[in-house]
């Protein structure tokens, strides 16, 4: 069998998940099979467009679940490494400035299962933090996205 990928989170992150993951399980699941029940009494099933919609939500509830638990099941939790604070690693905040003259940018790194750019949260697995990760305070560096070559200057860590 072959190895399951690991998940990289804050413990506020699994949290997270585990609160989702157990408002699917108790909540939605019963919904969905209320809502099935329902559409099973408008009558014929192979013309019933409530019965296949609650079906393929039920469908995507199931997966949803399924996908939860793989990533609890694998959750490394990010631990605060003190012991090099100026170097850039999951869990860190970091700004930088796009170089020659552009504006400074923070983003959290944090693995795939928490990334959310619109709260400035970045997975490691982006270009951004992948060119960013292992490099300290005052390193530039080139960042190689989709949209071309970027190149920055780390100018914090937290």
């Amino acid at each position: 069998m072959a190895e399951e990928k690991q998940h990289y989170m804050t413990e506020e992150g699994k949290h997270k998940l585990e609160e989702e993951l157990d408002q699917l399980k108790t909540v939605k699941r019963k919904e969905v099979v209320e809502r099935i029940k329902i559409a099973r009494d408008f009558g014929d099933l192979s013309e019933n467009s409530e019965y296949d919609a609650a079906k393929d939500e039920q469908a995507f509830v199931e997966s949803r679940i399924q996908q939860l638990e793989q990533m609890i099941r694998n959750a490394v939790i990010i631990e605060d490494d003190d012991s090099h604070p100026d170097v850039v690693n999951i869990g860190k905040t970091v700004t930088f400035q796009e170089l020659p003259d552009g504006d400074e940018e923070t983003y959290t790194i944090v693995g795939s299962a928490e990334a959310d750019p619109f709260e400035g949260k970045i997975s490691n697995d982006s270009p951004i933090a992948k060119s960013l990760m292992g490099k300290r305070i005052g390193n530039q560096v080139t960042v190689v996205t989709p949209g071309g070559e970027m190149n920055v200057k780390i100018v914090n860590v937290q």
